[in-house]
């Protein structure tokens, strides 16, 4: 299974999150913000970030940015409650390969996570992925 790192400011929806991914069999490193997780991605290898947009400090789009510079085949799956930060993810399909709205269920968002680990990095212009 996969190694995933969470950043989520939330506790109570970080832990929801990461019970559910570990049910699946998932190695979960789960963090309370963008700072933290930027720290972890240093430290270790993950196989995806799944990230809230709506974060302090750092939120999930710079987050997104800042991990698409340094671990560009990284893919990034990112959770708003927002719609307004929903489409603001979106204008970032290159970087950010889906958004998941809140509140979600256990399933949708055990879904979520098995469809991105499932799809292939999407090609830049250039023919390389990313």
């Amino acid at each position: 299974m996969a190694t995933i790192l969470i950043a989520e400011d939330d506790r109570a929806v970080r832990e929801f999150v990461s019970r559910a991914l570990r049910q699946d069999g998932h190695d979960i490193t789960a963090v309370g913000d963008g700072q933290q997780a930027l720290s972890a991605l240093k430290k270790g290898r993950f196989d995806m970030l799944l990230a809230d947009i709506v974060m302090p400090q750092l939120d999930g789009i710079a987050l997104a940015l800042k991990a698409a510079k340094d671990y560009p085949d990284l893919p990034v799956l990112l959770m708003t409650g927002y719609a307004a930060e929903r489409q603001r993810a979106h204008n970032l399909d290159a970087l950010i390969r889906d958004v998941i709205a809140k509140p979600f269920t256990l399933q949708e968002i055990r879904e979520a996570v098995r469809k991105m680990l499932a799809t292939p990095a999407p090609l830049s212009g250039d023919g390389t992925v990313h």
